[in-house]
């Protein structure tokens, strides 16, 4: 064990005191849960896969909404042979919403090469701001002011930046009355609120009944939309929620826990991660909207440790042998030996551990729920299903436990990398992601430049996850010409290593050091603000 109950910060709620003298969790390797369940299925459900969730299954990557048609749900959809029928929300303009890093640092690439000198600084400046200001416009006052008006319902119904609250509470109307007046801010260019413009991209709004609706009631509509050859509307809802309630730890570098006003949609701002009986208060409520919905089969998600998100690095050696923790945690692109807690953001290992420490009683929260729904708990036995995320980033973990077999947990083995990733030289690891100077990778490629969010081959791991507990609740994946697909079922990686820009061919100007991050955070807290949109 890295601390003891007594060495975790204060402040620390104490059921997270009293869950770290026990032993940690161990990731779930049965979907089932060792439970088996017998449903009354018939016919084939008109949606095949519904997704709630949040940035990670819209497919948010370097601080923007963009290539959804390769979100982890696309991804599915496309080989489940139903993609051209499954209907995701699309982000245009210059590099999506609210600021695309990887299209800032290849403009940047562009104009004055790997790397951005003294003498170039200004001009650099100017043509971030230049960016910028193209992408507010775009979205505050051009073409991307006014979304579409949808016709139906999304059946990807994810939301960047929410939590639990969020997704029980916003709606259309809520979104549209978040939205102020833009003005053009010279300072401050970051699209204003932007997550509520990429969320009317997901809610319905063709009536004011409509614009009442949450995701979850979308979901009950498409739920409810079927006729007397199925039983329900929906195939497969996967349900991803929650990692929005720990994420600002690592994001703002800071550890606010929440209060009694947790629910309160604006005062919730303030907290960072929730403390364990208050994630357990608004997840229930959840389950129960969730419990709600006609979906054959439900996949619920595990929430992440996020503290291995290389968005905050660990300096040092780890806190003692054997320990998963390091000492500071802090922005990847400041130099260790010249890092200094009196001056620099930073959570502290022991902090880390706290925060891991509450994700896993939300994960036992969530654990508990599937066996309760395929144990009857909610009046009759249900086919839901656990997808532990947790551990299947445990297992990919680089400096955690892949480089460090003394920290490794009895439980853990090395994930099986798709052989065409393996393949890639390097073979993307968990790292921040670096250039080699030489128009490849040096580290990385499993989480894109915001450090937070999965490249686009990291969707297809998840694809992958989220299709083996499918076939084992015995969805048929089915080839474009409609013919059922034989087991195994896997991801076609070649497409989406095609598709894959930071993986095949990263900017140039991501160095060994992470120096065009640091200059760009230094000169215009460019980063820190992309970070602080809020990822939950």
């Amino acid at each position: 064990m890295p601390v003891t109950p007594m060495d975790l910060p204060d402040g620390t709620p104490e059921d997270v005191r009293v869950r770290a003298a026990s032993a940690p969790r161990v990731p779930v390797s049965d979907p089932a849960l060792g439970r088996d369940v017998r449903a009354d299925t018939r016919g084939m459900p008109p949606h095949r896969l519904v997704a709630i969730g949040d940035s990670v299954l819209q497919g948010f990557q370097s601080g923007a909404v963009f290539h959804t048609d390769v979100s982890v749900p696309a991804i599915v959809a496309h080989e489940l042979g139903w993609l051209h029928r499954f209907r995701y929300p699309r982000y245009g303009g210059p590099g999506g919403l609210p600021l695309n890093i990887e299209l800032l640092l290849r403009d940047l690439e562009r104009r004055f090469g790997p790397a951005v000198n003294v003498w170039e600084t200004p001009l650099a400046l100017f043509a971030v701001r230049a960016l910028m200001d193209r992408v507010e416009d775009y979205w505050e006052r051009g073409p991307g002011r006014e979304p579409p008006l949808l016709a139906a319902h999304q059946h990807n119904l994810s939301c960047f930046g929410w939590d639990l609250r969020d997704a029980l509470s916003k709606t259309a109307a809520t979104c549209e009355a978040a939205i102020s007046a833009p003005n053009d801010d010279l300072l401050d260019q970051i699209v204003q609120n932007n997550g509520e413009r990429a969320a009317l991209r997901v809610y319905p709004r063709w009536s004011d009944e409509a614009k009442a609706m949450t995701v979850f009631d979308a979901a009950a509509a498409l739920g409810d939309d079927h006729d007397d050859t199925t039983e329900s509307g929906i195939e497969t809802l996967v349900v991803f929620l929650g990692s929005n309630n720990a994420l600002g730890t690592v994001t703002d570098l800071r550890i606010a826990w929440s209060g009694p006003d947790f629910r309160d949609l604006t005062a919730k701002d303030a907290y960072t991660i929730w403390r364990p009986e208050h994630f357990a208060a608004e997840f229930a409520e959840v389950v129960e909207r969730v419990a709600a919905i006609r979906a054959r089969h439900v996949v619920w998600c595990t929430i992440p440790h996020v503290t291995i998100a290389p968005i905050a690095k660990g300096l040092g050696r780890k806190m003692e042998p054997g320990s998963p923790y390091f000492p500071y945690y802090t922005r990847p692109w400041i130099e260790e030996a010249r890092f200094d807690p009196a001056q620099d953001e930073h959570i502290t290992g022991a902090g880390a551990y706290a925060v891991d420490l509450a994700i896993d009683l939300y994960n036992e929260r969530i654990e508990q729920a599937v066996a309760d729904a395929r144990s009857g708990g909610h009046g009759r036995a249900r086919d839901w299903y656990l997808l532990d995320v947790a551990g299947l980033l445990e297992r990919l973990a680089s400096r955690r436990f892949v480089t460090d077999v003394g920290a490794r947990p009895a439980w853990w083995t090395p994930y099986p990398l798709p052989s065409a990733l393996a393949a890639l030289d390097p073979v993307p690891d968990s790292r921040f992601l670096t250039a080699d100077g030489r128009g490849g990778r040096a580290a990385g490629g499993l989480f894109s430049l915001d450090g937070v969010h999965p490249t686009t081959v990291a969707n297809g791991i998840l694809a992958q996850e989220l299709i083996n507990v499918m076939r084992r609740a015995g969805v048929q994946f089915h080839h474009g010409n409609g013919g059922v697909r034989p087991d195994p079922v896997t991801v076609d990686f070649e497409r989406l290593i095609r598709r894959d820009t930071l993986v095949r061919t990263p900017p140039g100007n991501i160095d060994s050091t992470l120096g065009i991050l640091a200059w760009a955070d230094e000169v215009g807290d460019l980063v820190r603000r992309t970070l602080s949109i809020r990822f939950r």
